[in-house]
Order: C-alpha cells, then sequence, then structure tokens
C-alpha cells in the first residue's frame, strides 16, 4: 500500500459542489500507476471563499489544483501569470503554483482535441458547436488552433454573437438552423447540459447529416447521452465526452507530480465506473 510522507506532493479540485468530479478517481489512479508520493483532493469551496481558499493552498505547500464549476472566471482573475490556453478561452481550469505564484492555463479544448485524435479523428473541415458557454469557447478555440472552421449555435443568441466577436472567424447560427447545418459538417459538438443525467435531451435531427459526420458530446454522465445513442444508430462515429476528461487532466498532473501520464483503456474503465 502506497503511505505518504512529510514530503507528499499536494493538489485537488476546487468546485462548489465538488462530490461528483471523478477527478480525485482519476488522479488517484495515476498516482497509485506510478508510486508517486502524493495525493489528490477533493476541496468544495464556495465562491465567496475561492481566492482565500487558493491563496492558503499556496501558503500550504499545494502544487496546484483543477478548478471547476463555479469557479473558472474566477480562477482567471486571481492569477498571476495567465497562459494563451487560458486567454484564449477566458477561464481557467488549472492551477500550478511556483515560487508562491500562481499560473493559469486551460486544457479543456486541448484534451478535446486529444480525444479526438484517439479515437481516430483528425479535426478538420466544418465543426458545429451547441452552447456558448465557458466550454464551448475552450473547445472552439483550440478547434480553430487545429485548422476547422467553427461555427456556434446557442438558444440564447445574443450569447453566440458574444462569442463570436471574443474569437475571431467564429460564426453564429440560429438555434433554429441546427439540423440543416450539419449536411455540410464533420463534426457536431454538444457543449450544453442538455443530455446529462437529470437534464431534458438534446432535441437533434440527424437525418441530414453527412455519413461522415462525428458525433460528440462533453457530458460524461451518461457515458453515452441520447444524442450519442440516435447518432451510433444511424452509422455516425461517435465520441464520448469521458474522454476528454482524462485527457485534459495530463498536464496538470505532469506538472504537480512530475510525471507524464498515459490515458489507456484501464484508466477509461476505472473511471467510468459506475457510470451507466
Amino acid at each position: 500500500m502506497r503511505l505518504l510522507t512529510g514530503s507528499a506532493r499536494l493538489a485537488g479540485v476546487i468546485g462548489w459542489p465538488v462530490a461528483h468530479s471523478r477527478s480525485p478517481r482519476l488522479h488517484g489512479t495515476w498516482l497509485a500507476r506510478y508510486d508517486i508520493d502524493g495525493a489528490y483532493l477533493p476541496l468544495p469551496v464556495a465562491p465567496a471563499d475561492f481566492s482565500a481558499v487558493v491563496r492558503a493552498l499556496v501558503k500550504a505547500g499545494f502544487m496546484g489544483a483543477n478548478v471547476t464549476i463555479p469557479h473558472k472566471e474566477a480562477a482567471f482573475a486571481l492569477c498571476d501569470v495567465v497562459e494563451p490556453s487560458a486567454a484564449r478561452a477566458g477561464a481557467v481550469n488549472t492551477l500550478v503554483f511556483e515560487h508562491g505564484k500562481i499560473k493559469g492555463s486551460n486544457t479543456d479544448g486541448a484534451g478535446f482535441v486529444a480525444n479526438l485524435r484517439a479515437h481516430g479523428v483528425n479535426p478538420t473541415g466544418q465543426a458545429l458547436l451547441l452552447g456558448a458557454g465557458g466550454a464551448a469557447r475552450a473547445i472552439a478555440a483550440a478547434l480553430q488552433d487545429a485548422g476547422m472552421s467553427v461555427s456556434v449555435c446557442n438558444r440564447t443568441p445574443e450569447r453566440a454573437a458574444a462569442l463570436a466577436r471574443e474569437l475571431p472567424g467564429l460564426k453564429t447560427l440560429a438555434w433554429e438552423q441546427r439540423a440543416a447545418a450539419l449536411a455540410d459538417c464533420a463534426l457536431l459538438v454538444n457543449t450544453t447540459a442538455l443530455g446529462m443525467a437529470k437534464q431534458p435531451p438534446l432535441v437533434m435531427d440527424l437525418s441530414k447529416a453527412a455519413s461522415h459526420l462525428v458525433v460528440t458530446d462533453i457530458v460524461y454522465a451518461p457515458l453515452q447521452t441520447p444524442l450519442l445513442i440516435e447518432a451510433k444508430a444511424r452509422g455516425l462515429q461517435i465520441v464520448s465526452g469521458l474522454g476528454m476528461l482524462l485527457h485534459q487532466a495530463v498536464p496538470g498532473f505532469a506538472a504537480w507530480f512530475g510525471v507524464t501520464p498515459v490515458v489507456d483503456d484501464e484508466l477509461y474503465a476505472i473511471v467510468a465506473g459506475g457510470l451507466s
């Protein structure tokens, strides 16, 4: 059994709530696999306490932390150094503490693209993103950087327009046009909460989709959302959201614990355990 020493490296995930997070299971698996003297903790922190807690973690000798809902924008504002990935995304999901300073990055977009490539998908051509929140911005920026032409479609058009102003080259579509746009798309990405457990399903007509369309969902609870189930039934390639969680975690783990971990089938099975 791996035992902690007084020199253990510490990191964690900060959220409110955070009990649902799969990140402790993910990082705990890597810590055991590589026999690292360290721990990764769930840290439930209310928004009003976020800044004070992060600064306390720095003083307590933590190596850094992941940041999840609702703290990603607050983390951005708190950082002493913001990496380009976070500047493009407008939010931070990974904090690294070095010499008393707080450095922030955003690995969501890179994790999404890495998950695509792990499934043999080369991000080229047209992409349609549903939703215009923080995850959509990070993914849209990463897909643009990979060379894709990206359009965003949101139920509230003002949010889509605001996102397009922040990411030059991003196109917008009315929510009612989402199905018709699939005829020219190589990639469909659902970044909304629709289809998540205890949420309404995403209503999306796939009948006009090109045969080469890849359908993805950043939701991983359930592992296969109604959107992915329908896409699979139509013979379209699907990519679930859990792989994005795994791949986005790699840079943070490497920075905190000094080992670049591997994402593989064993890890997927462990982190997916208990998910439907």
